[in-house]
This record gives C-alpha cells, structure tokens and sequence, in this order.
C-alpha cells in the first residue's frame, strides 16, 4: 500500500512537472525584457530593459507591451520557483524507504510471523479494528421500502444501497449512519464514515437525495453548518453527492470519488 506522505509527494512531483513544462512553453512565446516602475507625484512610470541594455520608455498606452513584459517576468519567477521545489521533491521521492513500518508484519516469514504481536498494524489489521468496533445506527422505520446492500445493511434508499454497493464492491471500508458527535453535543448520523486506508483517515459522506424538498434542504445546510464548525470541511473530510427527481444520482460521480478522495 503506497501511504499518503509517498504519495502525496508523488502528486505534488507530477503538478510541479506539468506546471514546469507548460510554464517553458509560455514563456518562449512571451516577448524579451522586463518592466521598471517608477513612482513620481502618484503617477506610474514604465521604462523596459533588458539586461545591461538601456532603460527605454514606455507609453502606458503601450499598455500591451507592459503586459507582455510583466507577464515573462511572473512566469520566469515560477518557473524558477517549480524548478527548485522539484528538484527537491524528486530527490525526497528517491530517498523515501521501499519499506515503511506498517509493511514489516506483512513481510515477515510466515512461520514467524505467528509469534509477532505487531507493534503497529498491517492496512489488513487497522481496518479489521476499524469495523468491528460495535456501533447503534439510526433507526429505519417500518414504512420505508426495504433496500438490502450486498452486506446485508438496510438502507434508506435505492441510492444508498446503489453508493454502498459501489463502496464494497472497491474494497473501500466504510460504516452506515455511525453517529458522530458534532458541535454543541449534537449527534447526527452521516450517511457514510469512511476508512481510507492510504492515510487511515476517516471521512464522512453524505448523499443528498432528495435537494428539491424545501425542508430537506434547509436540513442539509444546517448539518454541513454543524460540520464545519466541527472543523469537518467540504472536499477535506467531508463530501457530498446530490439528486433530485429529475436527476437521480450519476454514478460517475461516485465513482470519481472512489478514485480520487476515498483510496
């Protein structure tokens, strides 16, 4: 399992390249020289160099060459900035262990690993604990339709079971309406808590199914308000999918998740 310090490192190596590369490119389009501004009785003058050349005055109503100068000087100063950060980001990335401590139990001989009591646990270990720590969800009542996941948890909705199914089904851990307690002592219940396992960090879920009701929506704004002042924030630790009548769920979006926040 790649951790996420490794890879994080990684995705940080991979922006900095494009933004390398693509600021390069800008620049060998953008015109020679740089742009001096000086000050006289709150009023801005410009005058254009270029190395040791002469300073050579600029008409502000040559505003496009000023713009064009001032442009190549901001993209030089990032590109020198990305240079430098990737350079030491590649030379971390080479350095970082091929074996971390939660990966030694596993690496053990069979035959020994009976005799271990690991000290910190495999990604297998961690989230066994995780889902046997026992849990009270929210109670469904009897007139809601029955919808059973391939766990064998009822749900509330066919988009629920749909999004649990879709969990499972990804190896993704996670536990259904597992209270949290959030500011003010309040518990609430969100749809989905979510183990990932790169950083075993837990996430909360939460699919909006029903946002063209009034009330239902005035509820979701006030639990997402209950969130963040928990310090539980949108696209951090907490994320949401939404559906109406007219539009149900679009599993793509779910499966973007899966792939991009949940792993």
């Amino acid at each position: 399992m790649e951790y996420g310090l490794s890879k994080e490192l990684k995705d940080r190596y991979d922006l900095l390249t494009n933004l390398i590369n693509k600021t390069e490119e800008k620049i060998n389009g953008w015109s020679d020289g740089k742009i001096r501004i000086r000050n006289y009785k709150n009023r801005n003058y410009f005058y254009q160099y270029n190395g040791d050349s002469q300073e050579k005055y600029i008409s502000v109503k040559d505003v496009m060459i000023i713009e064009r100068s001032i442009q190549r000087e901001y993209l030089e100063q990032v590109y020198k900035a990305a240079k430098k950060e990737a350079d030491i980001v590649g030379k971390f990335i080479n350095a970082y262990p091929g074996e971390i401590p939660e990966n030694v139990y596993a690496s053990m001989p069979d035959n020994k690993r009976s005799y271990i009591k690991p000290i910190v646990s495999t990604d297998e270990q961690f989230v066994q604990q995780w889902q046997d720590r026992p849990y009270t969800p929210k109670s469904i009542s009897k007139d809601v339709p029955v919808y059973v996941t391939l766990k064998g948890e009822r749900v509330r909705s066919k988009s629920e079971m749909i999004i649990a199914d879709r969990l499972f089904l990804n190896g993704i851990p996670y536990k259904y309406e597992c209270p949290l307690m959030v500011a003010g002592n309040e518990i609430i219940h969100p749809d989905f808590t979510i183990l990932r396992v790169s950083d075993r960090k837990i996430l909360y879920y939460e699919h909006c199914g029903m946002v063209g009701e009034q009330d239902y929506a005035e509820e979701m704004v006030d639990r997402a308000v209950k969130y963040s002042l928990t310090g539980i924030y949108n696209g951090d630790r907490l994320f949401y999918t939404y559906e109406c009548s007219g539009k149900p769920l679009d599993v793509r979006v779910l499966d973007n998740l899966i792939n991009n926040c949940f792993r």
